[in-house]
């Protein structure tokens, strides 16, 4: 401690007085009076002993020293209880245990009768390191006093009214000083550059405070300063612009979407399920779009919406052949969806159904899926994708496009991703439905293939499709890849770069071209990526 452990105590009784006293008294006679209080006060009668115990133990303390070695018991007397009360005020969070910070900032009716208090900064606590009495309107010299705070590191006397003559030469007492601001004062003018001890210090310390720092080094930022601040406030209106216009341009309002689809209407209902309702648009610039709305809008914490914006603003820049444009999104409390371009086309789920497509075809919407998520994975890792065979749409040229993207989706590990996939190309293959078709869901769905192929690969193969002996063999290869994906227990999955690299090869196998190899950014070959979103009408 840097004043008496016993004094401070003491003090902590006379706390309630002393803040009776400077909150009840008027202005006229505010620090008179007060003065006077403290010069009634007498300390206790064990107060000699206590103050010799504390140097014995911490010689240290400033009243230890020479200068105060007969020891004024009842100037040390009052410097423990005025410092146990600004302790308090200036909001130190343990004043029991140490004292850091003098702060009386804006408080111009308390600064001045602190000031006031020689005796005080004759014994500054030894643990104060921050000292700040700025905006006060203080005026008068230089408060010299507070000086005797030797070891302080930071320093603001910054908006007050202090003039004279500056005391260039007793600063060099505060060796620990890295923080220091006396702008905006009226101190008489001097060349503090000449004082080797304030060329630590930058000339935003002393701005119209009269004094001058290095007049070059203080020309050149004043120069850069007055053009500088016109081209960033300029180059600020220009980005501000840029955001509000990518904001409106992407940010659908709830009245947007319903007007969009006539009030949400059950005839423009698409889709539905425990997370989400899906509708088909027209916006009034006449683009067909895709609004998925989620569920559960009202419940989100502000940090969730804020998570679903920030990967909205990543879905928009989305740019692959195989996955559909994400126009924008909603993020009202009334409202969350996101909006993509509507595709034509029937999705995978009817395709599989009604046209018992050939082999090849098969193969090739497998191929072109994993380009996608291959996509995804490598740019966009943390964005999630819907893999069920309803949301993928084939447009009008046989392109399959994922149209659904899990928002928030952090907590899907690239294991269950890999499953998904290798559930989707069973499915493919087989022409079953997992989640429909069987109790067990997908569980249920990997034991049935595994069940069934173990005995005679063609009982999965979708009986309606024709089948030769390298059809069934390549079918047999799509199967084994397909469980190893699905298979989330083993630690040996899969990961994509030898995914696609096997579904190259199966590509070749089949004879179909593999998608094109060209990418927008470096690293693996991984599908199409195009500059321009396709547009299918």
């Amino acid at each position: 401690m840097s004043f008496p452990t016993m004094a401070f105590t003491i003090s902590a009784y006379l706390l309630v007085f002393f803040t009776s006293i400077i909150t009840s008294i008027p202005m006229i006679i505010f620090t008179a009076t007060v003065v006077e209080d403290l010069n009634n006060l007498q300390p206790p009668a064990n107060f000699n002993s206590t103050i010799t115990n504390n140097c014995l133990t911490n010689p240290s303390l400033r009243y230890c020293s020479t200068a105060a070695a007969a020891f004024d018991l009842r100037e040390i007397f009052k410097f423990t209880i005025v410092a146990s009360h600004l302790c308090n005020i200036s909001k130190n969070p343990n004043c029991v245990e140490s004292f850091p910070k003098i702060d009386l900032r804006s408080q111009p009716k308390l600064a001045p009768l602190y000031l006031s208090f020689t005796f005080f900064w004759k014994f500054c606590p030894l643990t104060v390191s921050s000292i700040d009495l700025s905006n006060n309107s203080l005026d008068g010299n230089f408060p010299i006093d507070i000086l005797h705070c030797s070891q302080i590191e930071f320093l603001d006397l910054s908006r007050n009214n202090f003039s004279g003559d500056f005391p260039i030469q007793n600063f060099s007492v505060l060796e620990n000083l890295t923080f220091l601001n006396l702008s905006y004062n009226d101190f008489s003018e001097c060349r503090i550059s000449e004082a080797r001890f304030f060329e630590r210090f930058n000339s935003t310390s002393f701005i119209h405070s009269g004094l001058i720092p290095n007049h070059k080094e203080f020309k050149i930022k004043a120069v850069l300063l007055l053009v500088g601040f016109p081209v960033l406030v300029i180059a600020m209106v220009v980005c501000w612009g840029w955001i509000i216009c990518f904001r409106s341009k992407h940010n659908f309002t709830p009245s947007i979407l319903e007007s969009a689809t006539n009030g949400f209407s059950r005839r423009n209902l698409v889709g539905k399920s425990k997370e989400s309702s899906t509708y088909r648009g027209v916006l009034k610039d006449g683009r067909e779009v895709r609004i998925e709305i989620y569920l559960g809008s009202n419940k989100m914490s502000r940090d969730e919406r804020r998570r679903f914006v920030e990967q909205c603003k990543v879905l928009v820049r989305l740019q692959h052949e195989n996955l559909v444009p994400v126009l924008g999104w909603c993020d009202s409390s009334r409202c969350r969806g996101i909006v993509t371009e509507w595709i034509n086309g029937e999705n995978v789920d009817t395709w599989l159904t009604n046209n018992a497509p050939p082999w090849k075809q098969r193969v090739k919407v497998i191929l072109r899926v994993a380009a996608g998520i291959c996509y995804l994975h490598q740019e966009w890792p943390h964005i999630g994708y819907n893999l069920k065979t309803k949301n993928i749409v084939l447009s009008e040229d046989g392109e399959p496009i994922i149209t659904s993207f899990k928002i928030d989706d952090d907590h899907h590990s690239s294991k269950k991703k890999t499953c998904k996939f290798g559930i989707f190309m069973l499915e493919i293959v087989t022409n079953r439905r997992a989640v429909e078709e069987f109790e067990k869901k997908e569980t249920g769905f990997v034991e049935w293939v595994k069940l069934n192929y173990s005995e005679h690969v063609e009982n999965v193969i979708d009986k309606r499709m024709k089948k030769t002996a390298e059809i069934v063999a390549e079918a047999a290869e799509v199967i084994e890849f397909g469980l190893m994906c699905a298979d989330i227990s083993n630690r040996q999955q899969l990961k994509w770069d030898k995914i696609w690299d096997l579904l190259s090869k199966m590509a070749s196998a089949s004879r179909l071209a593999s998608p094109d190899h060209h990418r927008t950014t470096p690293g693996l070959d991984r599908g199409r990526v195009h500059d321009k979103h396709v547009h299918h009408h």
